[in-house]
């Protein structure tokens, strides 16, 4: 059987290298479009542009077929307008990675992917998250139709993660030390391991299937108690964990999920991120890999980056201050 023919928009970090590395694993052809700022990954046919000059910057695109295209595209829609009016009959399938941000604020506990959506327009050159990221699906949608599958990721963690939320709090417990932990401990989160996120869009896509799945773990599945408690075991570390109530948290001035990454107090906030419905992607074949294996796995990539620092993008955290953290421990 012949293999499958992979073009990936992106490709050479974190989720998009998800998806590089998982196709590679599976034996297929794959093709990456970058810029060229980060290398690319052994074993792939590498091309470069730069999306953001509109059509011309897609010009190494102009010939070539696929079986399948992901395109992880964060910003103005008209980058994934035009990639997908260019490539639309040459490409049997599409993958776009887009967010649960897509959900009008705030979304219901339990909400499904039949959920009221922002206003977006693949028109736009607005590159502000939310409507972004809808009117990127609206261009996948008016090029692929029924072919194109809408990955609506919740909160993404694992290895690679350059946005740096699972880092900061493994950074930071390796510490040791009094930690302050937003409380309550129970308190549940939803999240997906980008790993995850590519074997099951690669295998949903071979099967043909095309609409919105929300990507996420179930509700209640896992807690900030639960993560923490991974990163004290995998880091080895002393640090002590002490819990604060989220009111008391708030009440100090700090931001949840930038000062203190992943958490959200219980409200509209949290059941907008960790409340979402996920029965859909799990009636069709989503699995998920167990915690501590994400978190194991991070901290291993975490530990062959100097400083232990990675990249970072415009929305990595900015943690707590030790004078916030003092502030916080007093309660």
């Amino acid at each position: 059987m012949r293999a499958k023919r992979l073009l990936i928009l992106g490709g050479t970090e974190f989720v998009g290298r998800a998806f590089t590395d998982e196709a590679l694993a599976r034996g297929w052809e794959v093709t990456v479009f970058h810029r060229g700022r980060h290398p690319a990954p052994p074993g792939v046919t590498s091309l470069h542009g730069d999306r953001a000059a509109g059509p011309p910057g897609l010009a190494a695109l102009s010939t070539g077929s696929w079986d399948l295209v992901v395109d992880t595209w964060r910003g103005a829609p008209t980058a994934v307008r035009d990639a997908a009016r260019l490539l639309a009959d040459r490409v049997g399938h599409h993958v776009y990675v887009s967010s649960r941000s897509v959900y009008a604020f705030p979304a219901a506990p339990g909400l499904d992917e039949q959920g009221p959506v922002v206003a977006g327009s693949p028109d736009s050159t607005d590159s502000e998250y939310a409507p972004a990221k809808r009117g990127g699906e609206l261009a996948a949608l008016a090029a692929f139709g029924e072919r194109t599958l809408l990955a609506r990721c919740g909160l993404v963690l694992g290895p690679g993660e350059n946005v740096g939320r699972l880092p900061w709090w493994l950074n930071r417990i390796a510490r040791g030390g009094p930690v302050p932990a937003p409380g309550p401990s129970e308190l549940g989160i939803q999240y997906i391991d980008a790993r995850d996120v590519a074997a099951w869009c690669l295998d949903a896509a071979v099967r043909g299937l095309g609409g919105a799945y929300n990507l996420v773990s179930p509700p209640g599945e896992t807690t900030i108690g639960a993560l923490l408690a991974a990163c004290l075991r995998v880091t080895g570390s002393d640090a002590e964990l002490r819990w604060v109530d989220g009111a008391a948290i708030v009440a100090a001035g700090v931001e949840p999920w930038t000062q203190l990454p992943i958490w959200f107090p219980p409200g509209e906030y949290h059941d907008t991120m960790h409340q979402g419905d996920v029965r859909k992607a799990l009636a069709a074949g989503l699995r998920l890999r167990p915690l501590e294996e994400t978190v194991a796995d991070t901290w291993a990539w975490l530990r062959t980056l100097p400083g232990r620092t990675p990249e970072g993008t415009e929305h990595s955290p900015t943690g707590l201050s030790a004078r916030t953290e003092a502030l916080l421990l007093g309660h």
